[in-house]
């Protein structure tokens, strides 16, 4: 199932090596109301999420003088927010284009890390043409958000780490969008617990990767506004990396609604005290509406907490949705 995949356990470990002193070790934490279910809290990850784990890595497999030069991404907040910390780091220029859908406290995020933001149509695919222009006409390097082995090699770094703390999960449960994490994570987690299922979770409104999975090729769909905005965005026509090994790796596919992320996300807030996004909840999400029956060790990737502020009041507030 792993043979000729375009990313390896070997090259997960190698980012690990790379990236193991600049990230941040989360902590797994047992949820008190969910018996058998951890949480993997991502979301106190450098920058707020898992995001920069393969921004990072990325960048340093890139040759000084090209990160120096300018590198460029399209993105929904949060991996912006953290390629732009990482190519600061690195001495280097980030441009990020984002869409008109992305939170304003995520593109201000990603400014105040001193990248420069480029605000482009109304959808991830539109921001994405505006990457191809860059690199065209003004010589920067992409770092793309999900369809990127280097990329897709740092996520996985946080599959390494879940197995430290829970060696043969039952299911790990991962928030499904581009497929860069679910690929890194399930990558990593199958090469050492082959039997652990890995189960991707999205949210019901324009989940790009659920439906290319059920078409058996990359698909557009159709961006909604969502409480899991994280999660918004197309695959790519060309995808050469997450679709093969989502379609490879996955377990399975469960999409949940509006009203099951608001839930998750009051229901993690009332057992951590944490304010999470929505693309953080649906792990749970997916328990907490009987989607998945949860087992001994079942883990929930909490990705990441770079919410709206009023969105999250909303969400705190609306105890009907």
């Amino acid at each position: 199932m792993m043979a000729g995949l375009p990313v390896t356990i070997n090259d997960i470990r190698m980012a690990e090596a790379r990236i193991g002193t600049l990230i941040r070790r989360t902590p797994m934490l047992a949820d008190p109301r969910l018996p058998g279910v951890r949480m993997k809290q991502e979301y106190r990850q450098e920058t707020g999420a898992f995001k920069f784990r393969g921004a990072t890595n990325a960048v340093l497999a890139l040759p000084p003088e090209v990160v120096a030069r300018g590198v460029v991404t399209a993105s929904t907040g949060n991996h912006g927010r953290a390629l732009a910390r990482a190519a600061g780091a690195a001495g280097g220029r980030a441009v990020v284009c984002l869409s008109r859908l992305v939170p304003a406290n995520k593109v201000q995020a990603v400014r105040d890390l001193g990248a420069e933001v480029r605000i482009v149509g109304r959808s991830q695919d539109e921001a994405m043409a505006e990457v191809a222009r860059a690199v065209a006409e003004e010589g920067l390097t992409e770092v793309p958000p999900f369809d990127d082995a280097a990329v897709v090699a740092g996520q996985g770094t946080l599959g390494l780490e879940i197995l430290v703390d829970c060696p043969a999960p039952s299911a790990v449960l991962v928030p499904l969008s581009g497929g860069g994490l679910a690929s890194g994570v399930a990558a990593a987690v199958k090469a050492r617990s082959p039997a652990t299922r890995l189960i991707g979770v999205s949210m019901e409104r324009g989940a790009a990767m659920a439906a290319s999975l059920a078409a058996g090729r990359p698909v557009e769909v159709e961006e909604e506004p969502t409480l899991a905005d994280s999660l918004g965005g197309g695959i790519g026509a060309g995808n050469r990396v997450t679709f093969a090994m989502c379609r490879a790796l996955l377990d399975d596919v469960i999409l949940v609604t509006e009203e099951e992320i608001a839930a998750a996300m009051r229901h993690i807030h009332a057992v951590t005290g944490d304010a999470v996004e929505g693309a953080a909840a649906v792990g749970h999400a997916a328990i907490l509406s009987g989607r998945v029956s949860p087992g001994p060790d079942t883990v929930c990737i909490l990705s990441g907490a770079n919410v709206a502020p009023e969105t999250f009041v909303r969400v705190l507030g609306d105890q009907t949705r």
